[in-house]
């Protein structure tokens, strides 16, 4: 009899502490709070930013159907360190980031994500992927230990304490960091040469029918609906920590824009799926001033020509955008 007992009590106490773990895991706390993993901007730890990026932006409201896509911003706002302005993804949008040089792993966090978040807890959420070669991404695993009983609201609270490896954990001007040793299992993965990373804004409903699942299938519970132009996960930057050797596939950039360079004054590119109406091309200067501007008709020629004879030398950023996409590509100019 008290051996049974002893093995009850054993049972019990057990099953306790497995059902317990979740209740009582917690992540680091938010920025400024000790135990934090959050970085500013202005920290030394980052050698390099962002040099392209594209994006797929979703609708404001999701749940409706007659929901406009969101508008802030674009996506050479997304280049370079923070403070450049943000690009708004929706719901469900999606930003691909390249970079000069290949991100590695190395010792500790090797890249860090920034949202635009105003609070330590109005946090709008994206999962992260990453790629070395351009097509197939591996997603860092996830976890929302958030309540999905009760919706929160558009302007309710998540806590970052429990969160664990969603881009936008943090408020603006700290980045969220990633380790690409957790995924070091992937076999299909270089973690040493990271060409590309790819950030998805994260449906925070809890409505079965809408809602994102973590890794443990618990739904991810983020402010829902936010019917404005800035819905969904607002990207501000992505900081490399860990940096490798020269990344040869961004000379050769996916989706809308190829075959990227200038010859004797001019800007050449070729273009591939833009669909009606067509597109239009902006370039830059980094201090966001427009230099050029125009709008394209659909019936395009495949390689593309602008000239910039009379622009002064420096660095510009131009920007391709269709209705449902935009990419953005820096060069320099020299007379």
């Amino acid at each position: 009899m008290k051996e049974y007992l002893r093995y009850k009590y054993f049972l019990i106490f057990y099953l306790l502490l497995f059902f317990t773990i979740p209740v009582l895991a917690q992540f680091p706390p938010a920025a400024g709070v000790q135990g934090t993993t959050a970085i500013h901007k202005d920290s030394s730890i980052f050698v390099n930013w962002a040099t392209g990026c594209s994006v797929v932006i979703g609708q404001e409201d999701i749940s409706n159907p007659f929901s406009v896509t969101a508008s802030a911003g674009d996506s050479s706002m997304a280049i370079g360190a923070p403070g450049n302005g943000i690009v708004s993804l929706g719901d469900g949008g999606e930003a691909i980031l390249s970079f000069e040089r290949f991100i590695e792993n190395g010792p500790g966090w090797d890249f860090a994500i920034f949202e635009n978040a105003f609070s330590d807890t109005f946090l709008e959420l994206g999962f992260v992927e990453v790629s070395s070669n351009g097509t197939d991404f591996f997603r860092f695993p996830t976890t929302s230990f958030t309540q999905d009983s009760i919706q929160i609201d558009a302007f309710g609270a998540v806590d970052p304490a429990n969160i664990n490896n969603l881009a936008g954990k943090y408020r603006a001007n700290f980045g969220t960091p990633f380790d690409l040793e957790e995924l070091i299992n992937e076999p299909n993965l270089d973690i040493n040469s990271i060409s590309h990373v790819k950030i998805i804004d994260v449906i925070g409903s809890i409505d079965s029918n809408l809602c994102n699942y973590d890794q443990y299938l618990n739904k991810i519970n983020d402010p829902f609906p936010t019917p404005f132009p800035s819905s969904g996960f607002d990207l501000d930057a992505v900081g490399v920590i860990n940096q490798g050797t020269m990344n040869i596939i961004l000379e050769n950039s996916t989706n809308i824009l190829e075959n990227f360079r200038i010859i004797n004054g001019t800007v050449v590119f070729d273009l591939k799926s833009v669909q009606k109406p067509g597109y239009k091309a902006e370039i830059f200067d980094l201090t966001g001033k427009i230099i050029f501007q125009k709008n394209y008709k659909y019936n395009l020629e495949a390689t593309q020509n602008i000239n910039v004879q009379s622009f002064k030398n420096g660095i510009y950023l131009l920007n391709i955008s269709t209705q449902s996409q935009s990419i953005t590509r820096k060069f320099v100019f020299k007379k």
